[in-house]
C-alpha cells in the first residue's frame, strides 16, 4: 500500500510565504488518499505553540487559523497530518513555514517622505477628447518630470540573522540594498484604490547586508498614482506628488530587533530617467549620474491605510525571442515577436556611441503591407521608450523599469544596422499567477483560440484585472465579471481577485452603488459628475454586479467560503442600492454597430437593451446573493432574497415577455440572458429558445451577442435543445466569430470582432481584451467535459461532447484536491475517455462512478 501522506503545503495559496498579511491565514495541502480527518499544529519560531487544531473531521484539505493573535514580522512553523482512506492511524506530520507581515497600523513607525519635485501637471481629458483624438498643444515629453532617486545610509554593527524590508510608495518604486535589487517584483506597490488602501511589500534582504555601512536606494516614478491612466489618459488622478515610506527590520543574533525607518535622514536627487510614465514610456540616459543630493521632506501622509500586499506581485514571467526583423535604419527596424503581449523590450546595443539615441515604439499589429500602424489612438498613449547610450565598450543593455506596453511589434530607430535577433527580447510582465489548467485538442484552430484566451488573461491580470494592456488598463468590473469562470480554469486566481475585490469594496459608494471600475480615482468620480450620457455612468447592470458574481464564481470553483464571508455585506449593500438606469446595456452588440461611425453606434445597444438587462441582472444577483447567504448558514436572509428575486422575475415577465415567449427587443443577447437567468416562465421557455435559435440561424450562425450575453449564448442553445446550433456557432469562421479572429492570425482575444476586416484593413483598437474569451469556460465544460457540480469540485461530472467535431481532447483543471484531468479520443462510433480523479472528489461519467486515480470509460456513439 502506498505511503499515506500530506504534501504541497500552502498558506494563503502560497508555499512558505513571507509577509502574510491576514490575521487568520488559511492552511491547505494535498493528500495521497481520501481525507477523513486532519490535525494542524502551528508553532512560533522559537518553538512555543501558537495553535493546535486537534483532530478535525472533514474532507476539504484546508482550515483557517483559529488560535490567538499572530505576532507581526514573525516566523511560524506549521505541520499537518491526516487520517486517510478510513485508516485508524494518521499519516506522518508534514511541515512548512510562513512569516507574518506587519499586521496592524501600530506596527508602522516610519514616516512618509517626499523628494523635492515639481507637482505633476493635472491634465484632464474627457471621453470626447479621446474619441476625437484631440491632442495637447505641447509634446508629452515636455509635460513629464524626472524619476526621483532616494538613498538612506545606515550602520550594521552586530550579526544580522534575519532582515525584512517593508516598503511602499505613492507612485511606483524599485528598492535596492547596497546596489542589489531587494526582490524580483516590478511596478511595486501595484495599483490600489489609494484613497482607502496602499499595499506594502515585504522583501527578504538578509543576504544583501554587510557589516558596517549599508545603503538603501529607491527610485520613485509617477505610476498609477500621479501618471497618466485610464481611458482618457488624464494625469494626477490620485495625487500630484510622489512619496515613499519604508522600514527595515533587523533581527540580531542576540535577540534584539532594530528598525531602520524612512525619515529626515533620507536624501533625494534626479538621475538617468528624464521621465517615466506608464502610458507614455520612459526616457533613460545612461550618461547621467545622480548629483545634488538634498534632504527630503516629511509629508505627514496617513500610514493607517497601509496594508500588507496579498496575492502574487507583478514580475517578469516570460521572455520571447525576436522572430524576424524588417525595415531599415531610416523608417525604423520592425521586430516581430509573433505574439501580442504586455511587457517591454530588453535591447542590447552593440558598439554604442556616447549620446546615441535609440527609440522603441510599440504596436499590436501592422498594416496589411507590413508597414507600421499605431493601433491605439489616444491622448498621452505614445508607448515609446527612449534610450540614450553612454558609449561603453562593447555593448550596453537597456530594459525599461517604470512602464509597460501592449504590443507584438517594436520599431527601433537609432540603430545604423538591423539588430541581431538575440539582441532584442520581449520581456512579458504580469501578476505571477500559478497556471493550473490546460486545454488542447486535435484541432489547431481550437488550440489557438484557447492559447489566445490564456495570453489575454496573462496580459490583463497585471496588478488588477484590466480591460486591455495598452489603451486603458482599467479595472472594469464588467470585463472580469464575464471572464471570471474562464479565468478559474486556467490559473489559481483567488488571491489575485480577492485583492481586487478588496479594492472594489473600498470603492463602493455609501449608498451601496458599485462603480463600473476599480480602482476608482477621485478624478473618475469628478469626471462622471460633470459628464452626460455614457460618460456619466457610475454604476451599471452587469458591471456593478461583479461584486456578487465574481465572489460566487470563486466559491463555486474553489470551495473557499472566505470569499463569500468577505463580500456578502457588499453584495447586500448593492442589491439594496438605487438601481442604475439603462447603463451600457448589452454593450457592443455587433448588429447595432454595423455600418455606422463608432461615436454614433456605441449608444444604440444601451438604448435598445438597457431596460431589459437591468432587471435580468438584478434578479441574477439577488439569486446569487441568496445562494451565498445560504452557503454561510444565513437561511432566513437567503429565503428573503429568493423571494425578492422571484418578484423581479415575475415583474419582468409581466412587462416584457409576450404570450408567445417573445421579448420586445429581437436580438440574440436578451434571449440568451433571459434563458440563462430564468426570466422566462417555464411554459414559454421552449418558445423563447426557438426564437433565439431562429435569430442565430438568421445571422448565418454568427454571433450577435453583446458584452454581457456572449458568455451565455452557447449554453442557452445547448441547455434548451439546440446543441448542434451551439456547435455551429463555435465553428463559425465568418465575422463576427471566435475562429474568424484565429483565421486572421490573432494571438490574443480582440476587443471588437472586426478589428481586422476580411480585406485586411486594420482599425484602431485593442487587440487584447479577454472578455470575449469567456468561451474558454465552455471549452473546458462542454468540449473537455469537466463540470463541477458542487463547490470546489467536491463532486463533478465528466461528460465531454464527443460530437463536437474533433478527434481528441486533453484537459485538466486544478482543484482543492489536486489535478482533475480528462483525455478522450474518438475513432468512428466509439470513444475512449481517460479520467484522472484526485482523492476526495466524487465524479461520474455518464452516471458511471469513477474511482480515485486513473479511470478508463469506453462508449459507443451516440450516447443515450
Amino acid at each position: 500500500m502506498p505511503e499515506q501522506r500530506c504534501y504541497d503545503l500552502r498558506v494563503e495559496y502560497q508555499r512558505a510565504p513571507i509577509g502574510v498579511g491576514v490575521h487568520q491565514p488559511c492552511f491547505s495541502w494535498l493528500a495521497t488518499g481520501v481525507l477523513d480527518a486532519f490535525e494542524v499544529a502551528v508553532d512560533r519560531g522559537d518553538g512555543r505553540p501558537a495553535w493546535r487544531s486537534g483532530r478535525v473531521a472533514g474532507d476539504l484539505p484546508a482550515v483557517e487559523y483559529a488560535g490567538g493573535p499572530l505576532d507581526s514580522n514573525q516566523v511560524y512553523r506549521w505541520q499537518v497530518r491526516a487520517w486517510l482512506d478510513g485508516a485508524g492511524e494518521p499519516s506522518e506530520w508534514a511541515a512548512s513555514t510562513f512569516e507574518t507581515g506587519l499586521l496592524g497600523p501600530a506596527d508602522w513607525h516610519a514616516a512618509w517622505i517626499g523628494p523635492k519635485q515639481e507637482p505633476t501637471a493635472m491634465e484632464r481629458w474627457t471621453l470626447v477628447d479621446w474619441i476625437t483624438g484631440r491632442r495637447p498643444a505641447t509634446p508629452v515629453e515636455e509635460r513629464l518630470r524626472p524619476v526621483q532617486l532616494l538613498r538612506q545610509r545606515f550602520q550594521v554593527q552586530a550579526e544580522v540573522t534575519r532582515a525584512r524590508l517593508y516598503a511602499t510608495a505613492h507612485g511606483i518604486y524599485t528598492a535596492q540594498v547596497n546596489g542589489q535589487d531587494a526582490g524580483d517584483e516590478v511596478l511595486a506597490p501595484g495599483f490600489d484604490s489609494y484613497r482607502h488602501r496602499v499595499s506594502v511589500q515585504c522583501y527578504d534582504v538578509t543576504d544583501l547586508l554587510t557589516a558596517g555601512e549599508n545603503e538603501l536606494g529607491f527610485a520613485l516614478a509617477d505610476g498609477w498614482w500621479a501618471g497618466r491612466i485610464g481611458i482618457s489618459g488624464s494625469s494626477a488622478q490620485f495625487g500630484a506628488e510622489t512619496s515613499a515610506t519604508w522600514q527595515l527590520h533587523l533581527d540580531h543574533a542576540d535577540g534584539r530587533t532594530e528598525l531602520v525607518c524612512s525619515g529626515s535622514d533620507v536624501e533625494s536627487a534626479t538621475g538617468p530617467w528624464a521621465y517615466a510614465d506608464l502610458f507614455v514610456g520612459e526616457h533613460f540616459d545612461r550618461r547621467v549620474e545622480p548629483t545634488g543630493w538634498t534632504p527630503v521632506a516629511l509629508t505627514g501622509e496617513n500610514t493607517a491605510m497601509l496594508r500588507p500586499f496579498t496575492g502574487e506581485p507583478v514580475r517578469r514571467i516570460l521572455e520571447l525571442p525576436a522572430l524576424h526583423v524588417t525595415g531599415d535604419a531610416e523608417t525604423g527596424w520592425i521586430v516581430d515577436f509573433g505574439q501580442v503581449l504586455a511587457g517591454r523590450i530588453r535591447l542590447t546595443v552593440r558598439e554604442p556611441r556616447s549620446g546615441q539615441v535609440v527609440t522603441l515604439s510599440h504596436t499590436e499589429t501592422l498594416q496589411p503591407d507590413g508597414t507600421w500602424f499605431d493601433n491605439i489612438k489616444g491622448i498621452n498613449k505614445e508607448q515609446t521608450d527612449v534610450y540614450v547610450a553612454a558609449g561603453l565598450p562593447g555593448s550596453e543593455t537597456y530594459e525599461p523599469v517604470f512602464t509597460f506596453h501592449g504590443f507584438r511589434y517594436t520599431r527601433i530607430h537609432g540603430l545604423p544596422s538591423a539588430p541581431a535577433l538575440d539582441d532584442v527580447v520581449a520581456v512579458v510582465l504580469g501578476s505571477d499567477l500559478e497556471w493550473t489548467g490546460s486545454f488542447e485538442t486535435s484541432d489547431p484552430r481550437l488550440d489557438r483560440l484557447h492559447r489566445n484566451v490564456v495570453w489575454s488573461q496573462r496580459a490583463n491580470f497585471l496588478s488588477v484585472p484590466t480591460d486591455c494592456p495598452q489603451r486603458e488598463r482599467a479595472g472594469w468590473t464588467g470585463d472580469i465579471q464575464v471572464f471570471a469562470p474562464a479565468a478559474t480554469n486556467n490559473a489559481q486566481v483567488v488571491p489575485f481577485l480577492s485583492r481586487w475585490l478588496t479594492n472594489l469594496r473600498a470603492d463602493q459608494l455609501p449608498d451601496g452603488r458599485v462603480p463600473i471600475m476599480s480602482p476608482y480615482s477621485p478624478y473618475d468620480a469628478e469626471s462622471a459628475a460633470a459628464a452626460t450620457g455614457i460618460g456619466a455612468i457610475v454604476a451599471a447592470a452587469g458591471w456593478s454586479d461583479a461584486i456578487a458574481l465574481v465572489p460566487w464564481t470563486l466559491y463555486e470553483r474553489t470551495g473557499d467560503r472566505r470569499v463569500l464571508e468577505e463580500n456578502l455585506d457588499a453584495m447586500l449593500a448593492w442589491v439594496d442600492a438605487p438601481q442604475p438606469g439603462s447603463g451600457f446595456g448589452d454593450w457592443l452588440t455587433p448588429s447595432t454597430l454595423e455600418g455606422r461611425p463608432i461615436h454614433e453606434a456605441i449608444g444604440i445597444a444601451p438604448a435598445l437593451t438597457g431596460a431589459l438587462v437591468a432587471p435580468m441582472f438584478q434578479a441574477r444577483t439577488l439569486t446569487v446573493t441568496a445562494l451565498a447567504a445560504r452557503a454561510l448558514g444565513r437561511y432566513t436572509l437567503a429565503d428573503q432574497l429568493e423571494r425578492r428575486a422571484d418578484g423581479v422575475r415575475a415583474e419582468f415577465a409581466a412587462a416584457h415577455v409576450s404570450a408567445d415567449g417573445r421579448l420586445p427587443v429581437d436580438l440574440q443577447g436578451p434571449y440568451a440572458l433571459a434563458l440563462a437567468f430564468g426570466m422566462i416562465p417555464g411554459p414559454l421557455r421552449a418558445a423563447a429558445a426557438a426564437r433565439l435559435a431562429a435569430l442565430v440561424e438568421a445571422r448565418g450562425h454568427r454571433l450577435d451577442t453583446g458584452f454581457l450575453s456572449v458568455p451565455y449564448l452557447l449554453d442557452a442553445l445547448w441547455d434548451n435543445g439546440y446543441p448542434e446550433l451551439a456547435r455551429r456557432v463555435l465553428w463559425q469562421s465568418e465575422m463576427p466569430s471566435w475562429l474568424y479572429e484565429v483565421d486572421r492570425g490573432a494571438t490574443t482575444i480582440w476587443e471588437s470582432w472586426d478589428a481586422i476586416a476580411p480585406d485586411g484593413t486594420v482599425r484602431a483598437g485593442s487587440l487584447n481584451h479577454y472578455a470575449f474569451g469567456c468561451v474558454d469556460d465552455w471549452l473546458y465544460r462542454r468540449v473537455a467535459g469537466i463540470q463541477p457540480t458542487s463547490p470546489g469540485y467536491r463532486t463533478a461530472v465528466i461528460e465531454p461532447d464527443l460530437a463536437i467535431g474533433v478527434d481528441s481532447v486533453r484537459a485538466h483543471v486544478g482543484t482543492p484536491y489536486g489535478r482533475l484531468a480528462v483525455a478522450w479520443h474518438r475513432a468512428g462510433d466509439t470513444a475512449e475517455i481517460q479520467v484522472t480523479v484526485p482523492p476526495g472528489i466524487t465524479a461520474t461519467a455518464w452516471k458511471v462512478p469513477l474511482v480515485p486515480g486513473e479511470n478508463t470509460v469506453s462508449v459507443t456513439l451516440p450516447i443515450h
